[in-house]
């Protein structure tokens, strides 16, 4: 076990101090590109203005005799488009740790666009010594090629293994940016019986209590809610962020809008996006109504040092509806910041 006090000291000499808290950025769309089509790497300096992520995919959806093109097509797309400048992330999902791709991943990206790149996607972390793994590699790594900032690490949960893990993962290294669920992969490591990507099952449901000889209600549930708290307790107890994963049937608008709120409301920052469409609606879930912004702000403006307790609309507020407040108040503030047109709305201080 690393002592308290060696948990932020580098893993190799000359590489950069890892963070102390994680830097302060708009995510709610996580958007996966394949970067050896190049047909939509040619689109990416476009798209990279309209997301709050771009993210190139080397692992799954991509054929095993295109991964040194992936590869190369992310080092291409990394250098011909200044992710920086409008305030878009840059991340890679590198190949499993039990895949012979991996080294050559990590190896190129570092080496060529180490300082451009922000965050490394590791699937199917099982526990913290995956994590440990890849913080010692990077760091070497970076202090190879001169990288100035530390590149992060966020972990896919999509094992049961994993899951079970959850917390000792959140807590494993100081790169850690995040949690992703990842419900195909974790679907099959449990032996769940569906083929659904993320979601709800209409065979997982409750049915009323009987009355007489009237038809009995039901109602859909989901599949995801255990994990998804158990990630977003995980993430936030160790001051990391939580975020949703694919939701695969791009035909069903509604059903995706459905679990991007719940995730949202559940505390995650984001969700994945694998489809233009999608990107709208995780602009729309992700940024706090402006109704609940306008109540959140009275709250704060109400209560400066967070303090005491008022009596707004009738409702009582006091030190922990202050802090309710203040989490919607910050997250509008950092829309309104990328959003102009939600900047008017929210009308903030």
């Amino acid at each position: 076990m690393k002592l308290p006090r060696r948990f932020f000291q580098p893993l190799a000499a000359g590489a950069p101090e890892p963070f102390r808290e994680l830097p302060i950025k708009l995510e709610r769309m996580i958007h996966f590109v394949p970067p050896h089509n190049e047909k939509v790497r040619a689109r990416v300096p476009e798209l990279a203005k309209t997301v709050d992520v771009v993210l190139g995919n080397l692992e799954d959806a991509v054929p095993a005799d295109q991964k040194e093109a992936a590869r190369n097509g992310f080092v291409a797309m990394a250098k011909a488009t200044d992710f920086a400048a409008s305030g878009t992330g840059l991340w890679t999902r590198i190949n499993a740790l039990n895949s012979p791709w991996i080294l050559d991943d990590l190896f190129t990206l570092v080496a060529e666009v180490g300082d451009r790149l922000d965050v490394v996607m590791v699937p199917k972390v099982e526990g913290p010594w995956d994590i440990h793994y890849i913080d010692q590699l990077l760091a070497q790594l970076e202090a190879r090629h001169n990288v100035k900032k530390p590149i992060l690490v966020h972990a896919i949960l999509e094992t049961a293994e994993g899951v079970a893990n959850v917390d000792a993962i959140a807590s494993a290294s100081p790169r850690m940016h995040g949690m992703s669920l990842g419900p195909a992969d974790l679907a099959a490591s449990r032996g769940m019986k569906t083929t659904r990507v993320g979601g709800g099952h209409p065979d997982y449901k409750v049915l009323s209590d009987p009355k007489g000889d009237a038809e009995r209600s039901s109602a859909q549930q989901d599949l995801w809610h255990y994990t998804i708290a158990k990630m977003v307790d995980a993430c936030m107890a160790n001051g990391i962020k939580a975020f949703y994963g694919p939701f695969g049937d791009f035909s069903d608008s509604a059903a995706c809008e459905v679990q991007f709120r719940n995730a949202f409301l559940m505390g995650c920052a984001g969700a994945w996006t694998l489809h233009p469409s999608q990107v709208a609606l995780a602009k729309t879930v992700f940024a706090p109504d402006p109704d609940e912004v306008n109540f959140a702000s009275r709250i704060v403006a109400a209560m400066p040092d967070g303090t005491g307790a008022v009596m707004i609309d009738g409702k009582m507020q006091d030190d922990a509806t202050w802090k309710q407040a203040k989490v919607i108040v910050d997250l509008a503030r950092l829309v309104a910041d990328k959003d102009p047109d939600l900047a008017k709305v929210y009308n903030l201080p």
